[in-house]
């Protein structure tokens, strides 16, 4: 080998170049280590609605630690994505010194289930969060099996238009386990849909109800607590402390 300087020649190259490597990276864990450069600055793009100003700050004073190239913006984000009321964070750096953050946060369109922290944002997600407000209280319940938020508030839009003609809204859209549907309109009434069928689909049950409402419901006294909506030819009412028979009609 000593003999075949192009050999050498070769050799040093690599040596040189893996040295030369081995400095940089030295050089770039030195820099990142270095106490220069820290964030001074943290800038948020959009006002908040329901994310405080103390739940933000201990989040990025938790987080915003290192300067300004180390800094884990990946770690960032997924600890604002964390508190209650975000939906999704951006996180990114400004030169030299400067943190930018834009949180876009859940828009509660319905309350969710029985437990009372639950909701439903526009996008049909459910999300946990305290109710910060009398306001978000008074939205309409939406209850049924996992999954199927998405589907009640398609639902809910649906109902809510339909239902315009004779002054009334929903308040409450509920999916049994067995997928019956019910209503809970804002005079007290109670419509019994049932199961969706490809005969007699449940919008066409409840524009039937809408028809016929003005004329034989709402001057009804006593009005019905229960309108049956599951017949195929009609609908029966309930007065109070009557109970349709859900037996095999669900």
């Amino acid at each position: 080998m000593w003999h075949r300087p192009q050999l050498l020649n070769t050799l040093a190259d690599l040596l040189f170049a893996a040295g030369a490597a081995m400095l940089l990276a030295a050089a770039a864990v030195w820099v990142l280590r270095m106490p220069f450069a820290p964030i001074r600055e943290v800038v948020l793009e959009a006002p908040l609605q329901h994310v405080s100003p103390l739940e933000l700050e201990e989040v990025l004073q938790a987080r915003v630690r290192g300067n300004f190239l180390s800094l884990s913006l990946d770690g960032v984000r997924e600890s604002l994505e964390g508190l209650p009321w975000v939906r999704q964070a951006q996180v990114r750096r400004v030169w030299p010194d400067r943190l930018v953050v834009r949180l876009e946060e859940h828009r509660a369109v319905a309350r969710w289930g029985d437990a009372g922290n639950e909701w439903v944002n526009t996008f049909g997600e459910v999300f946990l969060a305290t109710p910060p407000d009398q306001e978000l209280i008074s939205l309409p319940l939406l209850k049924g099996p996992p999954g199927t938020a998405a589907q009640l508030l398609r639902y809910y839009s649906e109902i809510l238009g339909l239902l315009q003609p004779v002054n009334l809204k929903p308040v409450a859209v509920l999916l049994s386990p067995r997928l019956a549907m019910s209503l809970q309109l804002d005079n007290g009434m109670v419509l019994a849909l049932g199961r969706e069928q490809s005969r007699l689909p449940a919008r066409h049950r409840l524009q039937r109800f809408i028809e016929i409402y003005p004329v034989a419901v709402a001057g009804r006294e006593p009005r019905p607590v229960t309108v049956d909506l599951r017949y195929p030819n009609g609908f029966a009412l309930y007065p109070a402390g009557n109970l349709p028979d859900n037996r095999g009609k669900e």
